[in-house]
């Protein structure tokens, strides 16, 4: 399991890999050797601790910096969103995605100081119904956005509503995006967000996919043939590193990188082009001058043309 920072560089998305945790199976709990790590077992934990205790950790280098995690529906849920809200404040918030079958309630009303009403105040208004039912209630309710989604400025249907969500126990703001014959429901705890920027933190999540993929073929995080999981932890290090620091070099470049492989539709650089960028400076004779040869040098071809591969 990784965690990364959603960046902007030269006008698309990326991910920028930070941290990660090695996931053991509930089901395989035997002691091993190759499952210890300084000496000691790796201990079981689910996925919903493991982010949680990655997102405190980074939490604590930024101790006034909001947070907002963005993730798909399967973390966005009370157990995420508890054990870092009471440990992070009220600075970290969650963008997720609703299932079409939870249960939305209005929020409450407001009693004024010189009611008599017995009892507490209520926490939830009224019953609105499922995310389904609003979707259909409030379809004829959406206005235009546009949004850069997926590299491209488009045009979307949405509308949005503020609501209380039993899940997390607080309100929400809910956003129903509407296409042709389907709809989503995307949901943030931060009240603030426009309906825009939801709509667009949330699309670049697809963008940690395609870092899972830079990671894991691009730079070859996948092909580690230790069995030793201190070992496969100082691989993963690297390699993380190595995808971060190619678009940190790619966001500090001034002109953007050329498309080496045309694709219609398509515009963006892509990272291999970044990484065909850092190998060519890196064969160049201006390298030189930052990076000094020793006093007699021996040009390794074979280093050379791997580079060219790489690139």
């Amino acid at each position: 399991m990784s965690i990364g920072l959603l960046k902007q560089v030269k006008g698309r998305w990326a991910c920028l890999f930070w941290a990660f945790v090695l996931l053991t199976p509930s089901h395989d709990r035997r002691t091993k050797e190759t499952a210890k790590i300084k000496g000691q077992v790796a201990p079981f934990q689910s996925k919903l601790t493991q982010a949680a205790e990655l997102l405190i950790a980074v939490a604590g280098h930024f101790a006034s910096t909001p947070m907002l995690a963005v993730t798909d529906s399967w973390f966005g849920n009370q157990g995420l969103w508890k054990p870092v809200r009471q440990t992070v404040g009220e600075r970290f918030h969650l963008l997720s995605r609703l299932r079409s079958n939870q249960v939305l309630y209005a929020l409450p009303d407001a009693r004024s100081a010189d009611a008599k009403t017995r009892g507490r105040p209520r926490k939830y208004g009224q019953r609105l119904g499922t995310v389904t039912d609003r979707a259909h209630a409030l379809r004829q309710q959406t206005a235009a956005y546009q949004v850069n989604l997926y590299g491209k400025v488009r045009e979307v249907l949405a509308v949005e509503k503020t609501v209380m969500l039993k899940t997390l126990k607080c309100p929400i703001k809910v956003v129903w995006v509407f296409r042709k014959t389907q709809w989503v429901a995307l949901f943030t705890t931060d009240l603030d967000l426009s309906v825009t920027q939801v709509i667009e933190y949330y699309g670049a999540r697809w963008k940690i996919e395609s870092g899972f993929k830079e990671l894991k073929q691009d730079i070859g995080s996948q092909k580690c043939q230790s069995r030793n999981a201190q070992a496969v932890i100082n691989h993963l290090h690297f390699c993380m590193m190595a995808t971060t620091v190619t678009w940190m070099y790619a966001d500090r470049i001034k002109a953007d990188p050329q498309r080496r492989h045309k694709v219609k539709g398509r515009t963006s650089f892509a990272f291999s082009d970044v990484r065909r960028l850092i190998a060519e400076a890196s064969l160049s004779e201006d390298f030189d001058r930052l990076c000094h040869k020793p006093t007699n040098p021996m040009k390794n071809s074979l280093v050379a043309v791997l580079l060219r591969m790489v690139a």
